[in-house]
């Protein structure tokens, strides 16, 4: 390996670690998230330019952000010229001292605030913003990932991204998003915007919606990372240990999700031996932390206690579904959706027989929310299968798999509807 290739690559480590917080006080200083990381990108190409020369300096973090503040000095130094310049004609200029923007610069990236990062989070993650893009956004700024990888991990040309990001930057600057922390009920509102951006990223990785993996582990490490820090952030917000424990226990199971082909193995069929238990003990202490704040469990955390109880089993008999389907009545009257009714039916099958499940199933099938869904007609094929209806599990399974528009699923429903005879 060329020392050049090995110093681009101790580039993109330092930058996948400080970039988010580089943005962050650059956006506290010039109030454009947008020109905050067009610093930062500069300041990484100085660096992917002049480190293969000079070598990785003894603080790389250190060096970054000096660069961006020499090209932030720049930028506030030619907007002055240029306010300077469209001075109305044949007036005279005032002599006044130019100001000192690299002192002035200096001093406020100097200073310590730690709330940028946070800021930064909440800003990538507003509401004003749509869905998709604050997804690409949070994994920009905050996540450090370019507009190839997000692409890659989504399954979507890379000019989509790009065009997302940079709408999604035109859109915080009209708005005039200001680089606050929000208070009170707006706290509360942007931080389950945040939650929800953390767990779409999250949820992507571990179930795929397309393309020919069932699994993009890559994209469940990026959340957990987003969710850590956010947990580090704000220590006080038991729905943030609630999705930390969510995400730390779902992430433990996805050596064996996928068999030697790749394939998809059911949760019942999993190997538990090939689990992280290293995982699993850390989303158990984040479960914990969640438990222990005094505002019970929100709807992360009590999707948590239910992976809870399967990282609990030591197999798949002895799993508590009679707890798991009591919790999943407690998240629907916290949560009401057809899809936690559908997790629900599935639970109650698995405690009180498949056809007490089959019927609970079977309310929702009008559902306008489940339309096209298709993990609805794969629960009830598995319900139908096991009361030994297999011709109308054949079907379900069939509707299934034209359904879902993952390579890996499509495949196993087509297995499943070719066993039911």
């Amino acid at each position: 390996m060329s020392g050049g290739t090995t110093t681009s690559r101790v580039v993109e480590a330092v930058w996948r670690i400080e970039s988010a917080k580089l943005v962050a006080a650059l956006t506290r200083v010039t109030g454009d998230v947008g020109l905050a990381e067009e610093l930062a990108q500069d300041a990484l190409v100085a660096a992917l330019e002049r480190w293969p020369r000079t070598g990785v300096p003894d603080k790389p973090a250190a060096w970054l952000m000096a660069t961006a503040k020499h090209r932030a000095v720049d930028v506030f130094r030619r907007a002055q010229r240029l306010e300077r310049k469209t001075v109305e004609l044949g007036r005279e200029l005032t002599e006044t001292e130019e100001p000192d923007w690299a002192s002035a610069i200096d001093r406020a990236l100097d200073e310590v605030v730690e709330d940028d990062l946070l800021r930064l989070v909440f800003i990538a993650c507003h509401p004003v913003l749509s869905r998709e893009a604050r997804v690409a956004l949070t994994l920009r700024l905050v996540g450090g990932l370019g507009t190839d990888e997000i692409a890659r991990a989504f399954l979507v040309p890379g000019s989509t991204v790009a065009q997302r990001v940079v709408r999604a930057k035109r859109t915080l600057a009209a708005a005039r998003v200001p680089f606050e922390m929000p208070t009170g009920n707006d706290f509360a509102a942007r931080l389950t915007s945040v939650l929800e951006v953390v767990y779409l990223v999250f949820n992507e990785g571990y179930a795929a919606t397309a393309g020919e993996s069932w699994t993009r582990p890559e994209l469940c490490q990026e959340a957990l990372r987003l969710g850590r820090i956010l947990a580090a952030l704000t220590p006080g917000e038991s729905e943030v240990h609630g999705l930390v424990a969510l995400m730390e226990l779902q992430a433990s199971r996805i050596r064996a999700r996928t068999g030697p082909g790749g394939e998809p193995v059911l949760l019942l069929d999993q190997d538990r031996g090939r689990w992280d238990h290293v995982l699993i003990g850390r989303g158990l202490a984040a479960l914990r932390r969640a438990e222990g704040s005094g505002t019970g469990l929100g709807p992360y955390g009590l999707q948590a206690a239910i992976a809870a109880c399967h990282a609990r089993a030591r197999t798949a008999e002895e799993t508590d579904w009679v707890r798991i389907a009591a919790l999943y009545d407690a998240l629907a009257e916290l949560q009401p959706s057809p899809v936690v009714e559908l997790n629900r039916a599935v639970a109650v099958s698995r405690a009180y027989g498949p056809a007490a499940g089959l019927e609970l199933v079977d309310e929702l099938t009008g559902a306008p929310a489940l339309r096209g869904y298709h993990l609805l007609p794969a629960a009830r094929g598995d319900l139908l299968l096991q009361l030994g209806r297999g011709a109308e599990a054949r079907r379900e399974f069939e509707r299934a798999a034209s359904l879902t528009r993952n390579e890996r699923e499509r495949a196993l429903l087509l297995d499943r509807a070719a066993g039911c005879g």
